[in-house]
């Protein structure tokens, strides 16, 4: 169930002693089935389906309606974090985002100088108090990690080319003490609602490969493990399988059981997929944030 937080649709998927994770959505759930409700929540073909909380600045969307939502969000998450709301200790005082590019470029945020400008990344990382991390989807796989004993935590954007490129590895590598790490996996695009040609999941493999982001035993039973066949010679991928398994190659322990929500088939979320499918043009983004107070 999404909680209504200062009118912020998102909801709470855990809460340790320092470190909270949180799933955002494009709209607050309800118990309305009517079609006029849906049409609300999926927007209308040919127009642009911004909901009710987008969080993407690069989908032409109002700018200072967009860093609104942004700020929202922040008080939205103090307020679920705090004892009482007079109570500062436990404040989230900066929430970071990047420029995310389908990469395995790695921010790490106590290491750069604050600036205005986001940097081009594709995961985040920090180890101060009061920090926290967010990650935007519209259907790729959205992963946080969190290492008890350092205090460590990360967000990572891993569509199908970030799990090619080996941006978990990549970012798993960003943490030099040896200890147990923990994952999150959010909403993201489910197999049943993801084809695509064979070709993407030619160099999903090859990535695997020449990266070493799964098992030998992994890579030889990939096809079955991660496609189905469907129409037109087209198959259908799980990405978010694939992600769990490419967190366990890693030494990650996946705290979440898949499958998760799918973010094309429940329409309180945004979808890529479904903004092309409805012939939109855009539609806004959601995140999946770790804070550590």
């Amino acid at each position: 169930m999404i909680n209504m937080t200062n009118r912020v649709p998102m909801t709470m998927l855990a809460q340790l002693d320092e470190v909270a994770i949180f799933q955002t959505a494009a709209f607050a759930h309800n118990d309305v089935d009517e079609p006029a409700a849906q049409n609300q929540r999926t927007g209308y073909e040919g127009q642009s389906n911004y909901g009710e909380l987008n969080l993407g600045l690069h989908v032409h969307d109002n700018a200072t309606k967009v860093l609104d939502n942004r700020m929202r969000l922040l008080t939205a998450l103090n307020e679920q974090l705090a004892d009482d709301l007079t109570d500062q200790r436990h404040a989230i005082n900066s929430l970071h985002w990047v420029s995310q590019v389908h990469g395995k470029q790695i921010h790490d945020v106590d290491a750069t100088a604050l600036n205005m400008a986001p940097m081009a990344a594709d995961a985040i990382v920090s180890q101060q108090n009061g920090r926290g991390l967010a990650i935007m989807t519209a259907d790729c796989v959205p992963i946080v990690l969190y290492q008890p004993t350092s205090g460590k935590i990360a967000a990572i954007h891993a569509g199908w080319q970030g799990l090619a490129c080996g941006v978990i590895k990549e970012t798993v590598n960003r943490f030099t003490d040896s200890s147990p790490i923990q994952a999150w996996i959010g909403v993201c695009i489910s197999q049943e609602n993801y084809e695509v040609n064979t070709d993407v999941r030619d160099k999903l493999l090859a990535g695997c490969i020449t990266n070493q982001t799964l098992s030998d035993k992994h890579i030889d039973d990939f096809v079955s493990l991660f496609s189905i066949s469907s129409n037109d010679d087209k198959i259908k991928l799980d990405l978010p399988k694939l992600a769990g398994m490419q967190l366990e190659a890693a030494g990650v322990t996946v705290m979440k059981d898949l499958p998760v929500v799918c973010s094309y088939a429940d329409a309180h979320y945004y979808s890529y997929r479904r903004q092309t499918h409805m012939q939109q043009p855009a539609t806004g983004r959601m995140a999946l944030v770790i804070v550590r107070r």
